[in-house]
């Protein structure tokens, strides 16, 4: 399944594969992401009624949102194990440290889009409760805020290691220009998640919440960064763009 997921536009791939056959290492990761899944899944028991089941599948856009975040995650994994099919010690611990904070954010990436999913609202017991007050608003951007850049802290960090080890892979000069490229993007990331985190807590209580829309910024960042890099390695290695990472 790793390798057909990262086969999907592989002929646009700059960085060549270096690895072809999912390692224990990886097998392993596939376990843990499962269970992350598991742990966000809109419902474990069958609907025993119609309100049950109107309520159960009250959660489907959020636990689809939460599997796409999850699944995003898994596959940019999935592209550096194929790329660099590296097994070093630095590498297995900043993909250990990856899959803890996978699984430790599973519930509150769900909490999260539930929150924004079902306007702040759960019932229990036939009764409507708020899910969320404003004055724990600033804290739960935080924990998500932290979640995010670690993620991509570590993606940062797992880059940083392939491309140390860029003689021992025989990378080329253009695919350690690629390295170098999504290097700076994960820092981007980081950096970004930190403005979120900063903006959560010096914004006033009542606009906390608000800082969650600085994550729009991500869309703006990749195209300029990926255009400012696909001109440049135009100009040095007669490539017409990057691909996007």
């Amino acid at each position: 399944m790793r390798v057909k997921a990262a086969s999907f536009g592989k002929k646009k791939q700059i960085i060549e594969w270096r690895s072809h056959e999912p390692s224990r290492l990886e097998t392993f990761s596939d376990a843990v992401f499962a269970f992350a899944v598991t742990l966000i899944i809109v419902s474990l028991e069958v609907p025993k009624s119609f309100n049950e089941l109107y309520e159960t599948m009250k959660g489907t856009l959020s636990f689809a949102a939460c599997f796409g975040a999850l699944f995003q995650i898994w596959n940019q994994q999935n592209i550096f194990f194929r790329r660099y099919g590296l097994t070093d010690s630095a590498t297995n611990t900043l993909n250990g440290a990856l899959l803890f904070v996978v699984l430790l954010y599973a519930y509150p990436l769900k909490f999260l889009f539930g929150l924004l999913f079902d306007n702040n609202l759960f019932t229990e017991n036939g009764h409507s409760h708020e899910m969320i007050s404003d004055a724990q608003m600033p804290m739960l951007m935080l924990i998500y805020g932290a979640g995010f850049t670690a993620i991509n802290l570590l993606f940062y960090l797992m880059y940083v290691t392939a491309k140390k080890h860029a003689k021992d892979l025989k990378l080329k000069a253009v695919e350690i220009y690629e390295t170098q490229t999504v290097i700076y993007v994960n820092l981007t990331l980081t950096l970004i998640g930190v403005t979120a985190m900063l903006l959560a807590w010096l914004l006033p209580v009542a606009y906390a919440g608000l800082s969650g829309f600085f994550y729009c910024t991500i869309g703006f960042a990749y195209w300029i960064w990926y255009s400012y890099r696909g001109k440049k390695s135009k100009k040095k290695f007669g490539l017409s763009e990057l691909q996007a990472s």
